[in-house]
């Protein structure tokens, strides 16, 4: 099986610098932001989230 991947650039939602979407054997996306550390892990197909770290978001932010 070929591993596929498509990287995309975006901005973190958590703080606004560039960042990468990367979609990976077009199931997994994952955003990561090499700025403030932003990592969110889903499946493309359902959207249910595989692992996620948002540093500095707190209920207190929203």
């Amino acid at each position: 099986m070929t591993k596929t991947k498509m990287v995309i650039k975006v901005y973190c939602p958590n703080c606004g610098a560039p960042a990468e979407k990367t979609v990976l054997d077009n199931q997994i996306v994952q955003t990561s932001c090499p700025k403030c550390d932003y990592l969110l892990i889903s499946c493309l197909h359902t959207g249910k989230v595989v692992e996620a770290y948002a540093p500095g978001l707190t209920p207190a932010n929203f």
